[in-house]
């Protein structure tokens, strides 16, 4: 179980997608607090679900080869094949976009298209969309954050998760521990960022803007590599407990 949640918890906290809108949102006015209740907004999201689980498993896992066990393990089988064919699915979409000649980021025509001349920087869509995504973030409230934590969850890791959780021991303190560290350490990307802001403000808002426009041009890799690892993990491990 602590692996499982180590490797989930470090799988969410490297996803770009919630990375890259939180630093959009820390960067607008009233960033800090802004991102503050974003972050509390997502770890309750975390703890909903490890409480939901705790509550229906009573603190205790399974028996081995029980019913209950056996439907775990086929669960956690399905969402390592889904988590695999989304990393699959992201893989063959970039690999097509880079056929065409376009990037992700910015939607651009393919190069050396006849009458097609390369558009400006401020032109292109992708910058458009974070310009417009600044504004509305402007005058987002700080409870809308919060809200928005909770549609930018990963949910598939998450529930990969939640099935990890379902081996929790809680009458041992090492479980205490292990789920006190997925929590952070899924959260840990955020924080980070959030402190930067709340400390060096200037510095902090130019550099993570910086680290966006990087993070928006990998993301696709970061995706296709996070869902593979995590996807075949989960998939070979519940092959071999069902077939063990």
């Amino acid at each position: 179980m602590i692996l499982d949640l180590l490797l989930i918890g470090l799988a969410i906290t490297l996803n770009p997608l919630p990375l890259m809108a939180f630093v959009l949102l820390v960067a607008s006015a009233r960033g800090a607090w802004k991102g503050l209740t974003f972050i509390l907004g997502w770890l309750a999201c975390l703890v909903a679900v490890i409480a939901i689980v705790l509550a229906i498993t009573g603190g205790h896992p399974p028996p081995p080869k029980s019913p209950p066990s056996t439907a775990v393990l086929a669960l956690k089988l399905a969402i390592g094949v889904s988590l695999v064919g989304y990393g699959e699915y992201r893989r063959r979409r970039r690999t097509d976009r880079s056929a065409r000649g376009t990037s992700p980021a910015d939607g651009a025509a393919p190069a050396g298209s006849a009458g097609t001349a390369p558009a400006s920087p401020a032109a292109r869509p992708g910058r458009r969309s974070s310009s417009w995504l600044s504004a509305r973030l402007d005058r987002t409230t700080v409870w809308t954050a919060a809200g928005l934590a909770v549609l930018l969850q990963p949910w598939g890791l998450v529930a990969a998760g939640a099935t990890a959780v379902v081996e929790a021991d809680t009458s041992h303190f090492t479980t205490w521990i292990a789920l006190f560290s997925f929590c952070l350490l899924a959260t840990a990307s955020l924080l980070a960022a959030e402190l930067y802001v709340v400390f060096a403000p200037t510095a902090a808002r130019a550099r993570l803007l910086a680290m966006r426009s990087w993070l928006e041009g990998h993301q696709d890799q970061a995706i296709v590599v996070l869902c593979l690892v995590v996807g075949l993990w989960f998939t070979g491990k519940s092959i071999y407990q069902l077939t063990g």
